[in-house]
């Protein structure tokens, strides 16, 4: 593995990437100045990534302002083509709101956040409604409580040493005894269930998505309006066709 201190590691890629990740943070046109400070670079330096991105058409610019272009999808199209199961999940997730009648999700673990990859919208648009590459705390989630479960007891404090345990609602678990409790739990019973943690306005059940080499691959959830909905009604009413669901998607990726 190449590190920042290491000859295999390449600087001048990792901060032109760094770029790219700061631009796609702020404002739709940025200045050199604003990039220099999100990215902790200095201003000639960025100056040249952006002619660079420029010439490479990832990046557009004026006399003051520069922005990204739709070319860097293809950075993001990139890593969703490699999922076996993307094309598959994002017909199941439509015909599994239909059915249901509420907002479905698909989303993968990248560091301390979910990320979603797939979605599909009820009628009933929520409060918080995510789209593609929304990321959330995994912790505060239904999909990112069954995918936390799936980690070892190593993997599982590594990330509880980085995450930081905010209080985002009333509701949200933020001792670690606690929040490790609720997460083997899911593991044991095969779904998360996680009630206006990371939003009043919002709950969630989600069950894993399973991967014959890597395990737990990806978490599929239905989102629900808090209130009306308790766990136990909540798992009568979703947990079969939400386990059916991810049946179909992981039977793609075989």
């Amino acid at each position: 593995m190449a590190t920042p201190d290491s000859d295999a590691f390449v600087r001048s890629f990792a901060r032109g990437l760094k770029v790219i990740e700061a631009m796609g943070r702020g404002e739709r046109k940025q200045t050199i100045a604003g990039i220099a400070e999100a990215c902790d670079l200095p201003r000639t330096a960025v100056r040249r990534f952006l002619l660079t991105l420029i010439e490479l058409d990832f990046v557009r610019g004026d006399e003051r302002y520069y922005w990204l272009t739709p070319k860097v999808l293809r950075l993001g199209m990139s890593y969703l083509y490699t999922l076996p199961f993307w094309r598959t999940a994002q017909l199941v997730l439509e015909e599994l709101c239909a059915s249901v009648g509420q907002s479905c999700a698909l989303s993968v673990l990248d560091e301390e956040d979910i990320v979603y990859v797939a979605r599909a919208h009820s009628r009933r648009i929520l409060a918080m409604s995510p789209v593609l590459g929304s990321r959330f705390p995994a912790h505060a989630v239904s999909m990112g409580r069954i995918l936390l479960s799936a980690l070892d007891e190593e993997q599982l404090n590594n990330y509880l040493d980085r995450a930081k345990l905010s209080k985002l609602t009333n509701w949200t678990i933020t001792d670690r005894a606690q929040l490790v409790a609720q997460i083997r739990a899911a593991g044991e019973q095969g779904y998360a269930w996680v009630d206006r943690e990371l939003d009043e306005s919002i709950c969630g059940i989600a069950v894993p998505i399973r991967d014959p080499e890597t395990g737990v691959a990806a978490a599929i959830n239905v989102s629900l309006p808090a209130g009306p909905w308790t766990e136990e009604t909540a798992r009568d009413e979703f947990l079969v066709p939400l386990r059916q669901a991810a049946a179909r998607i992981r039977s793609a990726s075989m």
